[in-house]
């Protein structure tokens, strides 16, 4: 399977959630990459495929239960860095400066910080959805100072059109004991 493509649903139902991951497999040829419960009982299900094949699957669900829809996305040619972000494992071994994206909805950060990545030279450290921050979720990122304001311009714009950008902060310079804190 070509994994070119991830999709999420973010829901405001458990029961809908997991109906939606059961929709998304069964409508096309993607991959499950993540379902689960998410704060503050919510349910997000990403995917992973073709791009046309990711869209199905996501217009799948909005059309069946659009009731219960908070947020989606499809985004193409994703950037790579998104994967370990998001499972946790970038490797950083030190901050030039620290870029912080905050939104109110999962799918909205995703976006943002796929939008970041791809707007400068940067690294993406981490991607933390909704669990113990009240369905808020944020992403973190690193490089020279130039680079990480603009990249965190570029994705919190993504955030705010939207209308789900908490905040967006750029620490040149920061104190090495938050690295320690964010992985």
């Amino acid at each position: 399977m070509q994994m070119n493509s991830i999709g999420l649903v973010e829901l405001t139902s458990i029961a809908a959630g997991m109906q939606a991951a059961d929709i998304m497999l069964k409508t096309s040829e993607v991959e499950l990459l993540l379902s689960r419960t998410i704060c503050s009982g919510k349910y997000m299900v990403l995917v992973g495929g073709d791009v046309a094949e990711v869209q199905t699957s996501v217009d799948a669900v909005t059309n069946s239960l659009d009731f219960a829809i908070i947020d989606t996305f499809v985004i193409p040619n994703v950037h790579p860095d998104i994967f370990p972000a998001l499972s946790g494992h970038s490797k950083i071994e030190a901050l030039e400066s620290l870029g912080i994206i905050e939104s109110f909805s999962v799918a909205s950060l995703i976006e943002g910080a796929d939008a970041a990545v791809k707007a400068a030279s940067v690294k993406l450290i981490e991607i933390r959805l909704a669990m113990a921050l009240g369905g808020k979720a944020f992403c973190t990122l690193t490089g020279e100072v130039a680079a990480v304001t603009s990249a965190v311009d570029s994705g919190s714009r993504v955030i705010a059109e939207k209308g789900l950008l908490v905040n967006k902060v750029v620490i040149a310079q920061p104190r090495k004991e938050l690295l320690s804190e964010m992985i």
